[in-house]
């Protein structure tokens, strides 16, 4: 069965990447939970999608404390995700206005997944290949994905592959069967992002994806699971 991964918590039922948000995707029947992580001044993983706070400040000058409350750290983030999966991506690449080319944030995103997951809860992605190269050095336990938009599907595959990743987060235009079953043949999951429409998720469980990543997990959870009953 496919699995419903829910984008940065239950997005369209409560602000994205909150612990309300978070709560809800569990409520909902997720899987697993999407999140964006990023690294304040002092060192801190907090969730947080953007590189900046919608008042202009940026993360990266800030620290943890200086935060407001509805940007939790990585730590309460993976508390309120407690029986569910978790999706992590590392939000730093090289035109971000917080970049780090030591991809710091991944000692701390390694530790907290020992802490709180274990590496069978959770993978760890990126448009990013080195942030989550970084992360299997600390820890080459972890599951890792590369997160992709519209690219030459076979490069995505192969990229992958080259660097003994276990999945592929395609952007929905992307999937089609041809690629879902390249991917798997070469021993890679597929998940698309991200599916919001109904009629669109039965497409790609059609085609055999393997996760939804979804802003609406309730309503994916209700297709997933008749989709199932349909093929049984």
């Amino acid at each position: 069965m496919a699995a419903v991964i829910a984008h940065r918590g239950a997005s369209v039922a409560a602000p994205e990447n909150t612990l309300q948000a978070f709560r809800l995707a569990k409520e909902f029947g997720a899987d697993w939970i999407e999140l964006d992580v990023r690294r304040t001044a002092d060192g801190v993983a907090v969730v947080h999608h953007d590189a900046h706070l919608e008042d202009g400040r940026r993360i990266g000058h800030m620290s943890a404390d200086d935060l407001p409350g509805y940007v939790p750290s990585l730590a309460e983030a993976l508390e309120a995700c407690d029986g569910v999966g978790v999706h992590i991506e590392i939000k730093n690449l090289p035109d971000d206005p917080d970049y780090d080319s030591e991809n710091l944030v991944a000692d701390a995103v390694a530790g907290l997944i020992a802490a709180y997951l274990g590496p069978d809860r959770a993978v760890v992605s990126s448009f990013n290949v080195a942030a989550v190269q970084a992360v299997r050095v600390v820890a080459p336990s972890i599951s890792t994905g590369l997160i992709c938009g519209i690219v030459p599907p076979q490069q995505a595959i192969e990229r992958a592959c080259a660097h003994e990743m276990a999945a592929v987060h395609a952007f929905d235009a992307m999937c089609d069967s041809t690629f879902v079953r390249s991917a798997h043949d070469a021993g890679l999951i597929v998940n698309a992002w991200t599916i919001n429409n109904a009629e669109r998720m039965k497409e790609l469980l059609d085609m055999g994806i393997d996760g939804l990543i979804t802003d609406v997990p309730d309503t994916a959870r209700t297709v997933v699971d008749s989709h199932s009953v349909e093929i049984a």
